[in-house]
């Protein structure tokens, strides 16, 4: 047992340095092969590009274990490459696995304000939502300069500075650990995991092996924070395995429509189909003379954005 943990605690810690290339390098060329981000969340990007800027300015404060302060700084090139690339092959609307894959499209400030829309559960000005690529790079920036700043303030301040690098890091780890929840938001609206690459599952969960090990075996500081995410988030990346089972496979599809869960889902579509046929029908009434040719509904049309206030990140103006 203990020239296993010796391993572990040898091959551990290059791995979780390597892991943003090995987890992410792979679905990168394929996207930039492909010339399509179809299926993949943009807000992946964004959740670990966050958790990285948050868990590189914990160090200071906490010391951890080097690796980990390295796998932040890798994590952080290659999640913009990736932004970048996503950003540049973006599908349009309409196409499988578009925008209407991206967890929570459609949830929009509107004419509302800030607070209302948080308490709505709608994104705030369209967060992370937009159509023209320079919110996404000033959102980054000015995210960054922001915790320069505070660093700088902050750092100073010893009575204060130890609980400050305390709150960063459950932050950063607690957004990190939710990861893979708008992959999973993702795959349960399309019922599929199309863009979304096995060697990038693999890699995740052999990660979360590993780190589970590392984490409870290692002599060197791993905070208790570093250990509560991973156990969450490694839950998360298993869900994820069972729904690429059932979305990507033979076997999986065939056991999942045996179940009442897959009957109940194909009803709730259907009901949804016919709900918007019939709108559209009554609108085409009220604008149209009835001898008027109808054309038949396909599918379900993505609602168009309102006119709102200018807001912060805006589109507005951008091209």
């Amino acid at each position: 047992m203990s020239f296993f943990t010796a391993v572990i605690g040898v091959l551990a810690p290059l791995m979780i340095a390597l892991s943003p290339v090995l987890s992410y390098g792979d679905q990168a060329l394929a996207m930039h092969r492909s010339k399509s981000s179809a299926g993949f969340s943009l807000d992946i990007p964004l959740i670990m590009l966050v958790a990285s800027f948050l868990r590189i300015f914990y160090w200071p404060g906490a010391r951890y274990d080097t690796s980990l302060l390295v796998q932040s700084v890798i994590m952080v090139g290659m999640q913009l490459a990736l932004l970048k690339i996503a950003l540049d092959n973006r599908p349009g609307p309409s196409s499988k696995g578009g925008e209407s894959s991206q967890p929570f499209n459609g949830m929009q400030a509107n004419e509302k304000g800030f607070v209302e829309a948080i308490l709505n559960f709608e994104r705030p000005y369209n967060f992370w939502q937009w159509k023209a690529d320079k919110p996404y790079w000033h959102f980054l920036m000015y995210f960054a300069l922001a915790l320069c700043v505070l660093q700088l303030i902050f750092a100073p301040i010893h009575s204060f500075y130890g609980f400050y690098s305390e709150m960063l890091g459950i932050v950063g780890l607690s957004v990190e650990a939710t990861l893979p929840l708008p992959q999973i938001v993702a795959n349960i609206q399309t019922r599929a995991c199309k863009g979304f690459r096995l060697s990038v599952l693999a890699s995740w969960l052999i990660g979360d092996a590993m780190k589970m090990i590392w984490f409870f075996t290692s002599t060197s500081e791993i905070p208790w924070a570093f250990k509560v995410c991973g156990v969450f988030q490694a839950s998360c990346d298993c869900l994820l395995g069972l729904q690429y089972f059932f979305f990507e496979t033979q076997a999986g599809a065939q056991l999942l429509q045996s179940t009442p869960f897959a009957s109940a889902v194909s009803s709730h579509h259907s009901v949804q189909y016919h709900q918007m046929q019939q709108l559209q029908d009554s609108d085409w009434d009220s604008h149209h003379h009835p001898s008027e040719y109808k054309p038949a509904l396909h599918a379900p049309a993505r609602s168009l954005t309102p006119t709102r206030r200018p807001a912060p990140f805006s589109d507005d103006g951008v091209e």
